[in-house]
């Protein structure tokens, strides 16, 4: 993508996933990077493949228990960071979350706790590498945190204690603004920026939920775009909530404004996108849509497909790719007119969100790692 064509009967290669994850697929280095778990719970794996040809390069395995997840979730939802020195995971072992380094030929680097977890859902928080840094949003039923470890050698070099409400699985996004580089992070309590290095809160905006309404969580990425910072909520109802915050100046412990907000259109699960001065949504029942960033204006909305979707879209060049829990993936235009460009049947189930590297396109069935695009 773009120009990519994705013929389901043609892929370029297609390996065999053992076990059951929900995790997305991380390529790096000519090397594709999966999470798993076995059926019986007694095993978690971090699998490598080329990603030339999808052949399997090495596994390593860490021990862990059955325990109780949401029916979509599972023992390996997390999504690995990586660079060219290494990678890094979070594993649930059943009781317990820690965060796990391991080099590109998976020898283990080291490893640190993140403490028990309490949530009806199970974990499902994913690690984001800068700098040197490696950064988890540690946010269950009874505590939230998000801390920072040093990538060589696991030592954490901060953290930033958060108000909690229930379990949320949002991670943070590295934002560069106005000369200056922000960590922002949003929940169900609040979006915040920090200073990459050091934790310091650059700004804040404490999320308002009235008296008689529903608290919501928070599951996919806050985005930015049109000057501001977009923080999405729901539950698996129907009741959703958003809103978009202009951000203060970093260093100078501004105060953040609300620029507008909406308990319509906006997805539970799958992430906003933000394309320029635009940001599309694919909501968990299908529908399609486009909104005004710095207004919140929807420009449309369509029914894209006829089933649920979990994984979030995902933008290169002028075009979408969006894929549904039943494997129908469809293409569209990243434009303020919808326009759809195609649509096929993979003909497997996709729960995780695409990747895009190199000119291809990598997808995590339910059973198999597709990838699609030119030798």
């Amino acid at each position: 993508m773009p120009g990519t064509k994705i013929e389901p009967k043609k892929p370029l290669w297609k390996a065999e996933i053992p076990g059951r994850g929900a995790g997305s697929p991380t390529v790096v280095g000519g090397k594709v990077f999966l999470q798993t778990a076995s059926a019986d719970g007694k095993t978690r794996t971090l699998l490598c493949f080329s990603a030339s040809d999808g052949k399997p390069l090495w596994a390593e395995n860490v021990p862990g228990t059955i325990a109780k997840t949401h029916a979509k979730n599972t023992l390996a939802s997390g999504t690995p960071a990586a660079d060219a020195d290494g990678v890094y995971c979070v594993w649930w072992d059943g009781a317990g979350v820690s965060l796990y380094a391991y080099d590109t030929g998976g020898k283990e680097k080291w490893r640190a706790s993140l403490g028990g977890y309490v949530s009806q859902h199970g974990p499902g928080m994913s690690p984001v590498l800068y700098e040197g840094l490696v950064y988890v949003n540690v946010d269950d039923d009874e505590r939230a945190e998000l801390v920072a470890f040093d990538a060589k050698t696991g030592q954490k070099k901060w953290g930033a204690p958060r108000k909690h409400h229930k379990a949320c699985y949002s991670s943070p996004f590295v934002l560069e603004r106005n000369g200056k580089t922000e960590l922002v992070l949003g929940t169900t309590t609040s979006v915040t920026s920090y200073d990459p290095a050091t934790g310091k809160v650059n700004w804040n905006y404490d999320l308002e939920w009235p008296k008689g309404v529903t608290v919501l969580r928070a599951v996919g990425q806050p985005v930015y775009a049109g000057g501001v910072v977009v923080v999405f909520c729901g539950e698996g109802g129907n009741s959703r909530y958003a809103v978009a915050v202009k951000p203060g100046e970093p260093g100078s412990e501004g105060r953040a404004v609300k620029a507008w907000e909406t308990r319509k259109q906006v997805p539970y699960v799958p992430s906003l996108l933000a394309r320029d001065k635009l940001l599309f949504w694919l909501h968990d029942d299908g529908r399609a849509g486009c909104t005004e960033a710095k207004t919140g204006k929807v420009l449309w909305e369509e029914s894209l497909f006829s089933g649920a979707v979990t994984a979030s879209p995902v933008a290169a060049g002028d075009e979408i790719l969006a894929i549904s829990e039943k494997g129908q993936i469809a293409v569209l235009k990243a434009d303020a007119e919808f326009d759809l460009v195609s649509k096929v049947e993979l003909g497997e189930g996709v729960y995780a969100t695409p990747a895009l590297a190199d000119g291809r396109v990598f997808i995590r069935g339910t059973a198999h790692l597709f990838c699609f695009g030119k030798k």
